[in-house]
Order: structure tokens, then C-alpha cells, then sequence
């Protein structure tokens, strides 16, 4: 692995005849990265999550490495347009209510072969059925699973507001709704354990919150795959050609795949490593995603100024959803000004080698939606861009 200073100078090079901001993702990382998930994966398939990637090119890219297998996509919209192009197995990790889609789909033959939906709740059937529009074919459907730990007789909630199915009775009579309802078919099931895949349990400078959460996922661990297990059980009672039990994510593939009733991970943000996946004990990843912006002003010692940069990730604001300054390091934010729409001030020593025009380069918070910021990512190899990629907003699809 390349030291900072050294990537530094190499992403340079090898983009110096473009102007910034530009974005790029670091093929040798990406790479690399994907070969760790596989590792750990432990010989199970890994179903890589579109939101993470959100560019065709990467996502045939990957899906044509040894051990990946299928898309998690997150909307109906764009399962539909992945399987359009060719993509055969499209997993639908969210309920949708897009009832023109799930026209498309009962109508046409390929895309219903290609596309499984999630359900969670028979309302969901009759709103499929209501949007048939005469479509009769058969639509593959997954059940989810509520994840979440639940402590003191449910007084403490931890994880995501998913699913409201928790128990193994609650999935096997879904599953018996789905079977005597013609045009529908369960395929699957899907765990998504947020709380342990998608939260970092080594926290910089704070020692006994990363304790505290590393006994948090301890527990969640044993008790979802516990639960898990009799979920599986129930659901095969009533399912028994059951095709596959999807879990996990970037932060837990290996503890997840480690688990018998689970036949295949979901992983995505592993491929691009975005900065909140940096505090993990379990796995060290390389960054392979960044963005440059511009050196514009030079207001005074020990800051520069540099253009736009103001792109927060989702989930609850705070200052681990803005992208971090990564390269040259060194540099910060000035804290009365953030990450700006329009310019973006950055203290530090480093700023003062910086010149009018030189990059500085950053890591998003998130993985996919850096994609939503840029329409073309330049795919690098050593320290030459060697293609140029679209990403869903270059090919003008903004699903979200």
C-alpha cells in the first residue's frame, strides 16, 4: 500500500489534464477492497449493494470478480433499469409504493424473472395487485426481518426502524399470506443488522463509547442469530425451495457469514471505503473513492480556499456526515463556516504549500452518494486515468 503523500502525488499526475472538482475511484483499491470482502465472505456470496456504488461500469466490474453474485438494489425504478440492462438477479432491499413499476413488472416476463420485491406487510401485496394493470405475471418477493436489539422488555430499542416483523410466527403466516395469494411467490429473506454492520465500533479518542458499542453488537450478534436461525426454520416450513437468506453489510460480512441459515452477505460501501467505515477493529479497507476541489483563494496564512465541497451525507447531521479534507493532510475546517454550498475555507499548515489551482482531495462520509454529485467517475490505474465511467446522475437517473 502507497503511502498518503504518495497517492497524493499520483492522483495528481494522473489527473492533471482535467480540471476540478472531478472525482475518481482508485481501481487497484477498489480491487483490493473487493478481494477483502470475499475473504471474508468466507465462501459465500456477496450481493453487492448498488446505493454504495451507484455507476453501472463499477457494478458489472465487480459482479465479474469470483465470489459476488446478484445486486441489492434501492428502488423499483432502478431494478427495473438494471435488469433492463442486463443484470439478472436484482434484490429490492425497500417496500415501494411505485405503482407504474410494479405495472411494468407484472407485465413483462424478464424483468419479473429478474427482479425480487420486499415485503413486510400484506398491504404491500394489494397495492402490487391493485397496479397490475393486467399484468399476470408471477413476482418473486422477499420477506424482511426486523433486526433490531431489544432490551428490557423492549423498553430499548438499538438499530434501524425497518421491518415491523420480528418473530419466527410473524414471518411463516407472512409467508403462508403470500402462498395462497395468487401471482406471488416468497424467494427470499433478508436481515439487514444495521446497527452492527453500519456502525463503527473504534472510534477515535473516545475509548469507552467504541467499549460500549463493541458490547452493544456482542449482544445484538448472539441474539439476531439465534432469532435468526428459528426465523429460517419457521418461513423453510412453508417455504421449503426457499432460494436464499440475505445479511449482513460492509461492518459484519465475516460474523454474519459465519452464521449456518445464512446463504448470502450484502455489501457495497466496502468497495469504495467512504470515511465512516475507517473505525472498524474487524477489517481495514482503502480508500478507492475521492473527490478533488480546486484551490481558488489564499486568504491568509494557514488557509486556503477551495471551490464548493459542501456535500453532507444522510442520516442524523452531524459533523461525521461532511466529507473530510484527506489529502494533502493535514488541513481541517474552519469551524465557523463548515463545508460550504459555493466555497469551502480549510486551515492547517499544509495550506500554506498550496497554489492557485492545486487540488486538494476528499473522502465523502457515505459511499454511493458521491455519485449524486458528480456525473462521470475517472477510473484510475497507477497514475493514469485509464477510462471514464457515468454514474446513475451522468446517465440522468436520480432514483432518490
Amino acid at each position: 500500500m502507497n503511502s498518503p503523500a504518495a497517492d497524493r502525488a499520483r492522483y495528481d499526475r494522473a489527473t492533471a489534464h482535467l480540471d476540478a472538482p472531478l472525482a475518481l475511484v482508485d481501481l487497484e483499491a477498489f480491487d483490493a477492497n473487493a478481494d477483502d470482502l470475499v475473504r471474508r465472505a468466507g465462501g459465500k456470496p456477496v450481493r453487492v449493494a448498488s446505493k454504495s456504488v451507484r455507476c453501472r461500469a463499477l457494478l458489472e466490474r465487480v459482479l465479474a470478480r469470483p465470489g459476488f453474485a446478484g445486486i441489492m438494489s434501492y428502488t423499483l425504478a432502478e431494478s427495473l433499469w438494471l435488469a433492463r440492462s442486463g443484470f439478472e438477479d436484482v434484490l429490492l432491499a425497500y417496500p415501494s409504493a411505485d405503482r407504474a413499476g410494479f405495472g411494468e413488472l407484472a407485465n413483462d416476463a424478464k424483468l419479473a424473472g429478474a427482479v425480487t420485491v420486499m415485503v413486510d406487510d400484506p398491504a404491500q401485496l394489494e397495492l402490487m395487485d391493485g397496479a397490475r394493470d393486467g399484468g399476470a405475471e408471477e413476482i418473486r418477493v422477499c420477506l424482511e426481518l426486523d433486526t433490531a436489539l431489544q432490551l428490557f422488555g423492549g423498553r430499548v430499542r438499538v438499530g434501524a426502524r425497518r421491518s415491523p416483523l420480528r418473530e419466527p410466527a410473524e414471518l411463516a403466516a407472512l409467508a403462508r399470506t403470500v402462498a395462497a395469494r395468487p401471482g406471488f411467490r416468497v424467494v427470499g429473506l433478508m436481515a439487514y443488522e444495521g446497527h452492527v454492520a453500519g456502525v463503527g465500533d473504534a472510534l477515535a479518542g473516545r475509548p469507552l463509547r467504541s467499549r460500549a458499542i463493541r458490547l452493544m453488537q456482542g449482544a445484538a450478534r448472539r441474539e439476531l442469530a439465534a432469532r435468526r436461525a428459528e426465523v429460517v426454520r419457521a418461513v423453510r416450513a412453508v417455504v421449503p425451495d426457499l432460494e436464499f437468506v440475505n445479511g449482513g453489510g460492509t461492518g459484519s460480512v465475516q460474523q454474519t457469514a459465519a452464521e449456518d441459515a445464512v446463504t448470502e452477505v450484502a455489501a457495497g460501501s466496502g468497495l469504495y471505503l467512504p470515511r465512516l467505515f475507517d473505525n472498524y477493529t474487524s477489517f481495514k479497507g482503502r480508500p478507492a473513492a475521492l473527490f478533488a476541489q480546486p484551490v481558488v483563494r489564499r486568504p491568509g496564512v494557514g488557509v486556503v480556499t477551495v471551490l464548493g465541497g459542501g456535500y453532507p451525507a444522510s442520516g442524523a447531521a452531524g459533523a461525521d456526515r461532511l466529507p473530510a479534507p484527506y489529502l494533502p493532510q493535514g488541513l481541517r475546517y474552519d469551524p465557523q463556516e463548515g463545508a460550504g454550498e459555493v466555497q469551502t475555507p480549510l486551515l492547517g499548515g499544509p495550506a500554506d504549500d498550496l497554489l492557485i489551482g492545486d487540488r486538494v482531495w476528499f473522502r465523502h462520509a457515505k459511499a454511493g452518494e458521491l455519485c449524486e454529485r458528480f456525473d462521470t467517475l475517472h477510473l484510475i490505474e497507477g497514475d493514469r486515468v485509464t477510462a471514464t465511467a457515468p454514474t446513475y446522475r451522468g446517465e440522468g437517473r436520480t432514483f432518490l
